[in-house]
């Protein structure tokens, strides 16, 4: 009488690793192999069943198994010794290009270019491609960064993640600032729009019909904006947004607001207003450190989903775009949260300030 084969223990781990391994789309397709044949054998499949679905031999089949229950993931990993393709330029060679690439540059160039480095190393193209994936190498990208100098960075950093991370009771925190300059562009001509084989097009050159300035208040909780277009960008534009802010909140809240140290922000004026209204309490940002302010992300939102490859004939078509995505947004808000404890910003602060002392 035939038998049921047993189910090859796999443990909760074990599966999500190799689940993780067949979803991702660079893993290699042998490692995808292995993992499905393990996956079967864990479901109890049979092993002449699991061959023909795979497209595979059952001593394959064999040989994972047992290679699984060896070693568990790592050992679906490892290829016997003597297998697979060898290797076309030896270790050296290989080393000699990364370091080229980390410590070298090209004559006349900023950066490597695979070509250049393939002329300078006596190898392919494709070669140079494959090294500098595998080693996580980009010398065509560049990443941009300010480290701040405020002498109480550690302070603000640490009021300003506080709030997000425990916010006080009966009180709205709210990320302020404004989204200066937004220009009305308008194309020089029709762009064509997008189609099967090609994407939508949009002329290089544009037409200015004035600017706008976006006062935008974020509520850390729900997602919710509160904001209003005016004209220019000053104390009293600020305080009208403050007046706004305080009509249109619950009044038995405090309204702690998050913004950076702008000028408009602590104009005499301003700490004038705020004296006489004791709901507001303001938390400044460190100097350079504007990616503290949700607000910062949302403005992104907005400049990638609806001005970026927009057209606008007038300020007012600007303003009332500008209106709808607020109202959109309203409907259906979706906060963003904060996840980045003090402890862990500090360690990645005080590591890139020793690189670059390292480095000078």
């Amino acid at each position: 009488m035939w038998k049921p084969p047993e189910a090859l223990p796999i443990s909760p781990e074990q599966r999500q690793t190799l689940e993780t391994w067949i979803a991702a789309r660079k893993t290699p397709q042998r490692l995808v192999l292995r993992a499905q044949i393990v996956l079967r054998a864990g479901a109890g499949m049979a092993n002449h069943r699991i061959a023909p679905e795979l497209n595979t031999s059952r001593p394959s089949v064999l040989l994972w198994r047992r290679r699984f229950v060896d070693g568990g993931p790592t050992a679906l990993t490892e290829d016997a010794p003597g297998r697979g393709r060898k290797p076309q330029i030896s270790p050296e060679k290989v080393k000699q290009i990364v370091e080229a690439t980390l410590h070298q540059k090209p004559l006349a160039a900023t950066h490597w270019s695979t070509r250049t480095m393939a002329r300078a190393q006596g190898v392919s193209q494709t070669m140079v491609r494959r090294i500098w994936d595998a080693h996580g190498l980009q010398p065509h990208r560049t990443r941009t960064f300010k480290l701040s100098r405020d002498p109480h960075f550690v302070e603000k950093l640490t009021d300003v993640v506080g709030l997000y991370l425990n916010p006080p009771d009966k009180a709205l925190v709210l990320c302020v600032d404004e989204k200066s300059q937004i220009q009305a562009l308008d194309r020089t001509q029709p762009g064509l729009p997008m189609k099967k084989g090609r994407c939508g097009t949009l002329t290089h050159d544009y037409k200015r019909h004035g600017t706008t300035t976006l006062f935008a208040a974020l509520n850390v909780l729900q997602g919710t904006v509160l904001g209003e277009c005016m004209a220019r960008h000053r104390h009293q534009e600020f305080l009208r947004f403050l007046r706004k802010l305080h009509r249109e909140t619950p009044p038995a809240l405090a309204l702690h607001l998050i913004l950076d140290n702008y000028g408009t922000h602590t104009h005499p004026q301003v700490k004038t207003w705020l004296a006489k209204h004791r709901r507001f309490f303001l938390h400044l940002t460190p100097t350079s450190s504007s990616w503290l302010n949700l607000v910062e992300r949302w403005f992104g939102e907005l400049t990638q989903k609806r001005l970026r490859r927009a057209t606008f004939g007038s300020v007012e078509e600007l303003q009332k775009a500008i209106q709808e995505y607020l109202d959109r947004n309203n409907r259906q808000p979706k906060p963003f949260v904060w996840t980045a404890r003090v402890e862990d910003i500090l360690t990645k602060v005080n590591h890139c300030k020793a690189i670059l002392n390292s480095l000078h």
